[in-house]
């Protein structure tokens, strides 16, 4: 975070300072959530949490180096005093952004795909200068701001998600951090079950748009072509509108799309600024859209088309657990896509073991899709439907609440694959292990309901899911964890 005094920080906040015998005192570390994360020069954020008050850890972060607390009571150790500590960490996030004239927020926004499209425009922009982009998922009101943070008088570009429960969450975010320019990914069904309808999703996603300063003063908006509700979104913004896609309408372009035997894309990019050829390391044809709409903004900010071949060649994966593809001991090649989950990610997943699993036994391993409302049988079962008619070998639905995948599956006449309900990860792991033959590949996806445990067994890697799951225990904010939203 870029340098302020504690009584700075309780300007920016409209916080009251207490128990601080210099004010002046600078913040120069970073500003945490955790006590365990704090470093000498850090701030503190108090949260009061479900499991564990992070007022009870105030004084030991002090000792060991923050120079102050945000906190809704008085701890014993310098604070500022405030009535919400995720309000106040939102408008501190703010009091940066507009103290960082040099940089500009990027926004990135979509039903699904928003980490790795945010992932990949971050290694673009970073070839102009230093970038901060969250790690993994936080792009919510708890992750968004404390990404922000991350700033300081060096960053040329921040590269955020903006993620939503409802209508009006982007807005809030895009209040916190305004952007400048918006990418828009597509609008999916992902989460239907707390907006209640497409066309829902679809205002909600517009306000990243809607807050995109106009044309005059650069705001420019990016847009899927492909997507008929997202290039709709053109009629809400006065940013300029750069559309990206395989369709005929795009600006930036994917022509000659192909794919080799591991499921990697390459293609002929077309644009404005001239034409180069994309081969990439990433797996599946979902990223022909993503690395397009990376290649955009790259374009939109600076990199030339020269270059950009050459940068997309190296794009690579940064976030866990999102079309990791890797080879065990045994010859069995694992897709382990199971961070999270949802009908558009599912059908993208699905199509990429498809396009890997050439000429080879395919199986895919899936989840309980979370958020799906009233239409959450139909949800699982369209995507049981769609892994029959792609032609997946062996289907393995892991806990009861996934079940209708099954029925989905074998809804379809001249499927000749086989499947199976597994109770739990455990009886998915013993299947697997039965069965698997070297040539094989394997798809593991589902909806944050630790299904990445099953990937971490074919990996060999037991360990580490143990690890994880111990590492869960929050020390503060644990009713707010960093979470993702749609």
């Amino acid at each position: 975070m870029i340098g302020l005094t504690l009584a700075e920080v309780a300007r920016a906040v409209s916080g009251r300072l207490v128990d601080a015998p210099d004010p002046e005192v600078r913040v120069s570390g970073s500003v945490e959530y955790d006590s365990r994360k704090v470093a000498p020069g850090g701030l503190f954020v108090a949260f009061a949490g479900e499991r564990a008050d992070g007022h009870d850890f105030a004084a030991a972060a002090v000792r060991d180096g923050a120079v102050g607390v945000i906190a809704t009571r008085q701890v014993g150790v310098p604070a500022v005093l405030v009535d919400d500590p995720l309000v106040a960490l939102g408008r501190l996030a703010r009091a940066v952004v507009d103290r960082l004239p040099d940089a500009t927020v990027i926004g990135v926004t979509g039903s699904s795909g928003k980490t790795s499209a945010k992932d990949l425009i971050a290694q673009l922009v970073t070839r102009l200068g230093p970038a901060v982009a969250p790690p993994g998922t936080f792009n919510n009101e708890l992750g968004h701001p404390y990404t922000v943070l991350r700033a300081d008088e060096r960053t040329r570009h921040l590269v955020l998600e903006y993620g939503a429960r409802g209508v009006g969450h982007i807005r809030y975010l895009c209040e916190a951090a305004p952007p400048t320019l918006g990418v828009v990914l597509n609008v999916g069904v992902a989460h239907i079950g707390e907006f209640g309808s497409a066309d829902a999703i679809a205002k909600a996603k517009g306000e990243l748009v809607e807050a995109l300063p106009d044309a005059a003063d650069g705001g420019v908006a990016v847009l899927n072509a492909d997507d008929p509700r997202v290039s709709a979104m053109s009629s809400r913004t006065a940013a300029r509108v750069l559309r990206y896609g395989e369709s005929p309408a795009a600006d930036v372009r994917a022509v000659d799309v192909r794919l080799d035997e591991r499921g990697r894309p390459a293609y002929r990019l077309v644009s404005p600024a001239g034409e180069t050829d994309v081969r990439l390391r990433l797996h599946g044809p979902h990223q022909v859209g993503n690395t397009l709409a990376a290649a955009a903004v790259a374009l939109e900010r600076g990199v030339s088309i020269g270059d950009l071949g050459g940068a997309m060649a190296e794009l690579a994966l940064v976030s866990e657990r999102r079309m990791d593809v890797f080879d065990t001991a045994g010859g069995v090649t694992v897709v382990d896509d199971s961070y999270n989950a949802n009908p558009g990610s599912m059908a993208a997943a699905l199509q990429a073991l498809v396009a890997i699993g050439q000429r080879r036994r395919r199986w895919a391993v899936l989840g309980y899709m979370a958020e799906l409302g009233r239409h959450e049988r139909a949800g699982h079962e369209e995507v049981g439907r769609l892994a029959a008619r792609l032609g997946v070998d062996r289907l393995v639905v892991v806990e009861d609440a996934a079940a209708p995948v099954l029925d989905g599956a074998r809804s379809v006449d001249d499927w000749g694959g086989e499947a199976v309900l597994a109770p739990d990860q455990e009886a998915a792991i013993g299947a697997l292990r039965g069965e698997l033959a070297p040539g094989d590949v394997v798809l593991v996806k589902g909806s944050r309901y630790r299904t990445w445990m099953i990937a971490d067994a074919l990996r060999g890697d037991r360990k580490q899911s143990a690890d994880a799951l111990r590492s869960e225990a929050p020390r503060s904010g644990d009713a707010l964890r960093e979470g993702t939203c749609q």
